[in-house]
């Protein structure tokens, strides 16, 4: 596969509506609008996978481990042609494949089923060693993660794991909105980087930010980016 990204068949102004087309109670509205921007950059820019190699073994794989506020995720998919927008007015409905939370066996471009909190990045670790005992070390694997997620064992098992052994292909996204329970001394970047990660903290609203630090160089080691958020109003 080529590092080319993902082609542009949206556009991001165009968000908005998609969003809107999906009603309902429980959405987590504020849990999928945080993502949205980094959601964006990463498929419109950075993610080697399409419709048409969301199979193909040299694919990006992404995992959405913030999985119970889906609503950017799907809109974002539908906005690249994994799927028709058509389907996003079911949102949550009986008989949707785009369930309150993502489900891998139903819609096309989803990598995993999620949204108990602490699964996807030991999911990517897997991934990533996985696909080294295949062969495999160009395709990468991002996960994206919300910092309350932090509060839960798995996810620093996982992490203290990932930086010693060297984990190249393994990219986190962190969307800090501080709804974390518990803080860490020196905060989630320093967490990240006592565990041998590259790591770079940004406005999680800053597309460009975003992208240079999604394609930053971190060679021999896995990458964090830690994308901060506000409340929009």
């Amino acid at each position: 596969m080529t590092n080319t990204a993902a082609a542009l068949t949206g556009d991001y102004r165009d968000m908005n509506r998609l969003m809107s087309l999906m009603t309902g109670d429980e959405k987590h509205g504020p849990a999928a609008t945080s993502t949205l921007d980094a959601l964006w950059v990463l498929y419109d820019r950075v993610l080697r996978v399409t419709p048409g190699t969301a199979d193909a073994p040299g694919r990006d794989r992404f995992l959405l481990s913030k999985g119970h506020g889906p609503m950017a995720y799907y809109a974002v998919l539908a906005a690249h042609g994994f799927f028709g927008e058509e389907l996003l007015s079911g949102f949550g409905t009986y008989d949707s494949p785009l369930g309150h939370h993502p489900d891998r066996t139903l819609a096309p471009g989803i990598e995993i089923g999620s949204g108990s909190l602490g699964h996807g990045l030991p999911l990517a670790v897997g991934s990533v060693l996985g696909l080294r005992a295949q062969g495999l070390n160009d395709p990468r694997v991002w996960v994206l993660i919300g910092d309350a997620e932090l509060d839960e064992g798995s996810n620093h098992e996982a992490l203290a794991y990932a930086g010693p052994a060297g984990l190249e292909q393994l990219h986190t996204v962190v969307i800090d909105n501080a709804s974390a329970s518990y803080g860490r001394p020196g905060g989630i970047a320093a967490r990240f980087e006592a565990a041998g990660w590259s790591v770079d903290s940004v406005d999680g609203r800053d597309h460009e930010a975003l992208y240079a630090a999604f394609t930053a160089p971190h060679p021999g080691r896995p990458r964090a980016v830690v994308a901060r958020v506000a409340p929009k109003n």
